[in-house]
């Protein structure tokens, strides 16, 4: 397989990474981004680059930095629920 369709993120994209899956995967964790984006990112140590994506939750903007597309978009649909909870149906 020659690899077209999938792309391993770079090491210098980890922190991102990181971040973009604890949104995701930990409801404490995306709580608390929701609640003081700026002191999650602080616990992680994101450069400023990754920040200013973050801040925005530029898709475009944050795979060019090396954030796994998956990523980026379970990460937006999880602060999405968690900081509009009425715009989500629960059934």
């Amino acid at each position: 397989m020659s690899g077209e369709h999938y792309f391993f993120p770079p090491a210098h994209a980890y922190p991102l990474n990181r971040c973009l899956f604890l949104l995701k995967s930990d409801a404490g964790f995306c709580t608390r981004y929701v609640a003081d984006r700026e002191a999650a990112m602080n616990e992680l140590g994101l450069d400023a680059e990754a920040r200013g994506a973050l801040r925005a939750f530029e898709r475009d903007r944050l795979i060019a930095l090396g954030a796994h597309p998956y990523l980026v978009f379970m990460a937006g649909l999880r602060v999405k629920m968690e900081s509009q909870p009425s715009a989500f149906e629960y059934f």
